[in-house]
């Protein structure tokens, strides 16, 4: 086996949320596993926020993410990073960028630009800032 990357994303009460409206744009399937289930609870209220939970897909999407806990401090930031979707199927980056769009800020219009044929950003409900795009080539 190699190495797989996958972005981990850190919420404040709001990981389960985000993972499964990441399941209903990508689909696949949400795993879950509250602070409570791993009987690793300090504050009651973590029993039932998520230690780890994650969506993959058979096409190869992957995101985890999991839920601060009470005592820890949590700022999002203003852009600690992006995630980026990028494929060769138009129709199919159009469709994740419609899903994602739902009560988004659009950052930048998908539509052309001067390094992708198809390129868009837009930051989620969640606050979490995705780049799609259809790779280009640039002659590699």
């Amino acid at each position: 086996m190699g190495i797989e990357t996958t972005v981990h994303l850190n919420f404040e009460d709001e990981a389960r949320e985000a993972l499964e409206f990441y399941r209903s744009v990508f689909g696949g399937q949400v795993v879950a596993f509250t602070y409570g289930q791993a009987q690793d609870v300090e504050h009651p209220a973590d029993t039932d926020r998520l230690a780890w939970g994650e969506v993959r897909t058979e096409a190869g999407f992957h995101v985890m993410a999991y839920d601060v806990r009470e005592d820890q401090t949590y700022d999002a930031g203003d852009r600690p990073f992006f995630v980026s979707v990028r494929g060769d199927d138009t129709e199919e980056i159009i469709r994740y960028w419609k899903g994602l769009s739902d009560g988004a800020t659009i950052m930048a219009d998908l539509g052309p630009s001067g390094w992708a044929p198809l390129y868009g950003m837009l930051k989620d409900r969640f606050g979490v800032i995705w780049t799609l795009d259809i790779a280009a080539n640039h002659g590699g």
